[in-house]
């Protein structure tokens, strides 16, 4: 197989694109380095393409080995046919592989494997040649022998009948044919245990959908709903066509001797050795399909979730809520550093709403705090009433926002969280990631295992191993596009960057320590076990802020550093203009004079010639002198700032709100309007145009204008729409 023209056809892009690709994973590049440095070798191939090129040249690769180790075994039995050789070279996915492996793989013991013991493989093939004049019964006479075990005709007739049924079974066009067949035109049932018991799994009760059909959250429902011991769930395949087509197959001749009993063979091969096999690897292989586009979802919602703005230049309350043991509160400066904690109890059963509002009163005063983040958990609609009446009463410029706590809990009672906060307990802990998250949600979301983030659906029914994969390559993707302050990030931040492992990530934070603040780059490569390789990989993801070097606060690569001085020579700047548009990004204003810098080059493509660079690299770099050291996470929705709160009862059909997008779902998205519950938009209410899926139009923390539809207070469901101006 020509694993490169494969990825070609497969990712639509040209082959040079392929060749170079793979060739830059091979010598040990990362995909981060790769999309963002190398964009001139691969055509500006970008980090999700890389991704699924670098799993699929994994797939193909296993692929051949498998064939290698197939067409060995089968060469090593003498029975390597030309004609088998072509089509294991041919076979494109490992489930065809096995199908032609499986006449030749070594079995453990089976009815057909002892009967040929027995003797009875010539009774199996005067049956199977079909030109026999005298009765079945009659030829069974010469297979009888007592030491083999053959006391019968009904058993040499039986086991002539077991070696059949396996030569059918194990035909590799047979399974091919009937795999298709079941995949086209079965159908997938699922039926309730119980009838009368109730559960989220009802519409599933009484179900049946084509297998080409239905959707992948549906196929991991009914896999719960099974694991749960609630559902019964079959393939249903249209069994007398496959029984007809396998007749058609096997029966070559009329004989009415020998044509009964092939009939019964082919059922018995059908129903007992091919039917739940096929059925398995269609459940499989739906379920991987499933896995793979639920975790593609999962990973869309993460990145838009790490990459959600910092509220910068606040003193925030972080806010854990809860009811016995009490809401446990962290206020962190603007830089992230805890300066208090405190538990208070306003809520049930204490009820000490006005001894904790006196509280934090005195804690809002003493340390300037302007913003309150609040964890959405138990007790989080309680302690929000308490934040809306304090705020009214304190008269002081004061707003509120509802977090998703999700992971915090598991954050705080980890060993990352002990380390950092031995001093503290676990509420106390998960206050201060509650406010951190709020304030710069990238360097504290990646301390908490992405599965826990809760932004996925299903996420613990499916493959663990390729979950963590690909939701690590998403937080490596989302760190190394913002890039790390490299004196002030944590060990658990520098572990996603480019070339970075855990021993390096810890010991360039030792090396920090010991030494004091890195003032260049160059600096890295004393950082014990940080090479030059790692150097390469790394060095344009980490930014040192006030350095020596003005480049090393931008994504400028030093690798491009001396052509960087060559453009900044010919347009007539200097570092020092670098230091001052810096300045003026920090300070959100505009880099006025980049415009004239730019005019002066002219011919961009001519400049890249005359400096030596790619004019992709030169593109990039002039993108990066015009907000030097500009946060990418920008340009996305900032969360809604409250200041009063909405019970479910206050929601009218008809009401128009703006709200947080919190989670994308195959079916719809879950909008956060404010009420502790979110609300639907149905996929076929979040736009006019058609879309295969809700990502299409929306992402998590989307700030999005909705329409409430309904309203039911008792199930807690609230029905969005989007489409608010053709429903006015």
């Amino acid at each position: 197989m020509d694993m490169i023209q494969k990825l070609k056809e497969e990712l639509k892009v040209e082959k040079w694109q392929v060749e170079a690709a793979v060739k830059l994973i091979d010598e040990g590049n990362t995909i981060p380095f790769i999309s963002r440095y190398r964009k001139e070798v691969t055509g500006s191939l970008n980090d999700e393409v890389l991704r699924t090129l670098h799993e699929r040249l994994t797939y193909l690769r296993n692929l051949e080995d498998k064939k290698a180790q197939v067409l060995g075994s089968i060469e090593e039995q003498g029975k390597l046919t030309e004609e088998l050789r072509k089509s294991i070279e041919a076979a494109e996915t490992l489930v065809v592989v096995e199908d032609l492996y499986r006449p030749y793989r070594p079995k453990r013991k089976t009815r057909a494997s002892i009967a040929k013991e027995k003797g009875l493989q010539g009774l199996a093939d005067l049956i199977l040649e079909q030109k026999t004049q005298i009765s079945v019964e009659s030829a069974a006479q010469d297979f009888l022998n007592e030491e083999l075990g053959v006391s019968t005709v009904e058993e040499a007739i039986q086991g002539a009948k077991d070696i059949i049924a396996e030569f059918i079974s194990d035909e590799a066009e047979f399974r091919i044919r009937i795999r298709k067949i079941t995949q086209d035109e079965g159908l997938i049932q699922s039926t309730a245990k119980d009838k009368q018991a109730e559960s989220v799994f009802e519409m599933y009760y009484e179900f049946e959908e084509p297998v080409k059909k239905i959707a992948g959250h549906r196929i991991l429902a009914l896999n719960r709903g099974e694991n749960e011991k609630i559902l019964t769930v079959k393939v249903l395949a249209p069994v007398e066509k496959i029984l007809s087509y396998l007749e058609h197959s096997i029966i070559t001749q009329k004989n009415d001797i020998t044509t009964p009993i092939l009939k019964n063979v082919v059922q018995d091969s059908y129903e007992r050795l091919i039917a739940p096999a096929i059925e398995r690897e269609i459940r499989n292989e739906l379920t991987e399909r499933a896995e793979d586009g639920a975790i593609a979802v999962f990973g869309k919602n993460l990145v838009q979730l790490l990459l959600q703005p910092p509220i910068a230049g606040k003193v925030v309350l972080g806010w854990d809520p809860a009811f016995r043991t009490g809401c446990k509160l962290a206020i962190v400066d603007p830089t992230g550093k805890v300066l208090d904690t405190k538990v208070i109890y306003p809520t049930p059963p204490q009820n000490k709403v006005e001894e904790s509002k006196a509280e934090l009163k005195r804690l809002i005063k003493k340390h300037g705090v302007s913003l309150i983040s609040v964890g959405n958990g138990t007790a989080s609609r309680e302690s929000e009433q308490i934040i809306v009446e304090l705020i009214k009463e304190i008269g002081v410029p004061m707003q509120y926002v509802i977090v998703n706590e999700a992971g915090a809990s598991v954050y705080s009672a980890s060993k990352l969280a002990t380390e950092e906060f031995p001093q503290f307990d676990v509420g106390q802990r998960s206050a201060v990631s509650i406010a951190r998250r709020l304030q710069d949600p990238l360097p504290e979301l990646v301390k908490i295992d992405p599965k826990s983030i809760g932004v996925g659906q299903y996420q613990h029914d499916m493959n663990q191993k390729k979950l963590t994969e690909a939701l690590t390559g998403v937080v490596e993707d989302s760190v190394n596009k913002v890039g790390v302050d490299l004196n002030t990030a944590s060990a658990s931040l520098l572990e996603y960057i480019s070339g970075i492992t855990k021993v390096i990530a810890k010991n360039i934070v030792s090396y920090r320590e010991e030494n004091g603040r890195f003032r260049s780059r160059r600096e890295l490569l004393k950082v014990p076990k940080l090479g030059p390789k790692a150097f390469e990989q790394c060095a344009g993801f980490m930014r040192i802020l006030n350095g020596e070097n003005p480049l090393d606060a931008t994504s400028v690569h030093p690798e491009s550093y001396e052509a960087c001085l060559k453009l900044l020579k010919k347009a007539g700047w200097s570092m020092d203009d670098i230091k001052e548009a810096q300045k003026l990004v920090s300070a959100g204003k505009r880099n006025v004079g980049f415009d004239e810098m730019k005019s002066k080059l002219g011919d961009i493509k001519k400049v890249a010639q005359e400096i030596g660079i790619g004019e992709l690299t030169l593109i990039d770099i002039l993108k990066e002198l015009e907000k030097p050291g500009r946060d990418p996470r920008e340009d996305m929705p900032a969360p809604i700032l409250r200041s009063d709160v909405m019970e479910m009862d206050d929601l009218k059909p008809g009401m128009i709100l703006k709200g947080t997008v919190r989670n994308v779902i195959d079916f719809g998205a879950f909008v956060d309007i404010g009420v502790h519950q979110d609300g639907l938009v149905h996929i076929s209410q979040i736009t006019n145009r058609y879309i295969k899926h809700p990502l299409e139009a929306v992402s998590v923390g989307d700030i999005v204008d909705v329409q409430i539809i309904s309203v039911d207070v008792a199930k807690k469901r609230i029905a969005l729409t989007m489409k608010i101006q053709q429903n006015q």
